[in-house]
């Protein structure tokens, strides 16, 4: 038998519900993501705070997806017609430049003593949060602009790179063996992708007239996409984010060119209406405040951080864009690479498990990625106010 927290559970249904009305109030004036609300408002009511709510392991299982959920839309979001060519080239350039720095940076703050392992850190240091993006960008317009393609396929760089280097270097098994793995799993991918389009095909008049009907197949076989890639990820024990990104990037490319605003509508009604918030309130709960207030200089870690993530993912922008883009869109592009949360959070939780990292400098990497997730998304939209908005 699985006991269940009632309490909790309603609680972090309540909290998700009063994050939503306040950023619906004060959301369009101070431009603050919705997540960043969410994280906060799990600490406040998490157990070192008021102590309203504890994780269990039904909460966790919901948390967990939530978090395929969130990599699925990072996947669906990417259009590969859109970004592929300059785009993903320089994107793939940028972060294996991102990931150079990052472990160099990793090594000499290894060397100094301030962290435990470079190539967790420097996982760490190098991601991007895109799917945590995507809702803004969606919301401002920038999406299908020609600096949203750029964006989009720094963010799938940042993203999937970091998702793949857990896979194949910090799984317990050998990297050879996870190689393997994720060749078999890709293998898989790609014949599922090509049974999805044609049967997608084959069926789109079924697709339409049960969009709006009681039966909502579309959106189930989504739902049955997302779980059988992810419990198909874990099976070969790959992580669980590979399982969600591919499904997104699938339903994508099997739906190109039918896209219907009413699908989207719906499934993201059932990922960000209720499966996410669970994911960034839970992380919230199990966020280590002590830990990151027990020493002072476990607080100064959070703004070295925070600077470190604007090196690392914010100087290939300004290097690699300078023909493409003007100043302004380059630092607009920096300060949105530099937007990190949901890859820290799960980087750093295998690393302290696994003793490869202290409860301080997970707690530290995640402030700084809280503040990254508050500040860089407004930053770069101010960057982004009055440039040209030219479509994709």
């Amino acid at each position: 038998m699985v006991t269940v927290d009632s309490g909790s559970f309603l609680v972090i249904v309540a909290l998700a519900a009063l994050v939503a009305l306040i950023a619906a109030q004060v959301g369009p004036r101070l431009a603050v993501p919705v997540v960043v609300l969410e994280i906060v408002g799990g600490i406040v009511v998490g157990p070192q705070v008021l102590d309203l709510a504890d994780p269990d392991p039904f909460i966790e299982f919901f948390a967990g997806l939530g978090l395929g959920m969130l990599f699925f839309f990072a996947g669906y979001e990417i259009d590969y017609e859109r970004v592929r060519g300059r785009p993903l080239r320089l994107a793939v350039l940028g972060w294996a430049m991102s990931l150079v720095l990052a472990f160099s940076i990793g090594g000499a703050l290894a060397l100094a003593g301030v962290v435990l392992s470079l190539l967790f850190t420097g996982a760490a240091l190098a991601t991007t949060a895109i799917g945590t993006l995507i809702p803004i960008l969606h919301d401002a317009g920038e999406l299908r602009t020609r600096f949203g393609n750029y964006l989009l396929a720094a963010g799938a760089a940042g993203e999937f790179g970091p998702i793949l280097l857990v896979t194949l270097l910090f799984s317990a098994k050998g990297t050879l063996e996870n190689a393997l793995i994720l060749m078999a799993f890709i293998v898989v991918a790609v014949l599922t992708a090509m049974v999805a389009v044609r049967g997608v095909g084959q069926s789109w008049d079924l697709f339409e007239r049960t969009l709006e009907t009681s039966s909502q197949f579309p959106i189930r076989l989504a739902v049955v996409l997302i779980f059988a890639l992810g419990a198909l990820a874990a099976a070969l024990g790959l992580d669980l984010l590979v399982g969600g990104f591919v499904a997104g990037a699938i339903t994508r490319q099997a739906l190109r060119g039918r896209e219907v605003r009413v699908f989207e509508s719906k499934l993201t009604a059932v990922g960000y209406g209720f499966f996410i918030p669970f994911f960034f309130v839970v992380s919230g709960l199990k966020f280590n405040l002590d830990a990151l207030t027990e020493e002072p200089a476990n607080l100064l870690k959070v703004p070295l951080f925070f600077a470190l993530f604007l090196v690392v993912r914010g100087a290939p922008a300004l290097l690699l864009y300078r023909r493409i883009l003007d100043a302004r869109d380059r630092m607009a592009l920096a300060v949105f690479s530099a937007t990190e949360l949901p890859l820290v959070v799960a980087i750093t939780t295998i690393a302290v498990d696994r003793g490869h990292m202290r409860s301080s400098t997970a707690a530290s990497l995640v402030g700084a990625a809280i503040l990254s997730t508050t500040i860089f998304p407004m930053l770069g939209l101010r960057l982004r106010r009055g440039q040209p908005n030219v479509n994709a």
